[in-house]
């Protein structure tokens, strides 16, 4: 049986990415966990996350959690969302944070005074649901509409040094990378389980996925 480890370290919306990976997955064992014994056992890994990235950063050091998500990244089918995303890059704003550095880049906020299309200043954080332009045919893609629509929330956003590893894009209210994949990893900044039938598919997607 196939066993999905959501990693927990204190900061995700873990019962809904839960229910929703349980809500896809027939005949998979679902273990929210910070157990890295537990981690390195599993045949994927999701690691959800919300709040800042100075105590992202810390709760992975706090839980020994810090080496068996690099290992992840780099041996096994990988999910990331949101923070999960974030975390992969070098150095966020968010607090002068360095991060994982699995990829070259950087977390930028928002910047208030920029405008929208109505000529009024940016509200942050950014909430609600966005279209996603998908910038790259893959795997986990497969049965979502091109420019379907996601649930986003966060005030941080990448930037990507390697224009190749940029899965989608999304625009709020200039284009910012909103999903990334290479190899065996693919991290999202939106929330796939508040997403509707859109992020149930790219769920149940990431499940089947053979990188």
């Amino acid at each position: 049986m196939s066993t999905i480890a959501i990693v927990d370290y204190g900061m995700g919306n873990l019962r809904s990415v839960s229910k929703a990976v349980e809500h896809v997955g027939s005949g998979v064992n679902v273990t929210v966990t910070s157990d890295p014994a537990i981690i390195r056992a599993a045949s994927r890994v999701i690691v959800p996350g919300q709040g800042a990235m100075p105590q992202c950063m810390r709760a992975l050091s706090d839980h020994r959690l810090r080496e068996v998500i690099l290992d992840a990244a780099e041996n096994k089918p990988f999910l990331g969302i949101c923070l999960g995303l974030q975390m992969l890059f070098e150095y966020s704003e968010e607090g002068n944070s360095q991060a994982l550095g699995v990829f070259s880049g950087t977390v930028k906020k928002f910047i208030s005074q920029s405008l929208n299309g109505d000529g009024q200043k940016l509200k942050i954080p950014h909430m609600g649901w966005n279209q996603v332009h998908q910038n790259m045919t893959h795997p986990l893609w497969q049965g979502i509409s091109a420019d379907a629509r996601f649930y986003f929330v966060h005030s941080y956003y990448v930037v990507a040094r390697e224009p190749d590893i940029v899965a989608a894009s999304t625009s709020y209210p200039t284009p910012f990378t909103c999903a990334i994949a290479k190899d065996n990893i693919f991290s999202v900044q939106f929330h796939p389980e508040k997403s509707q039938q859109a992020g149930l598919q790219l769920l149940s997607n990431f499940l089947k996925w053979a990188p």
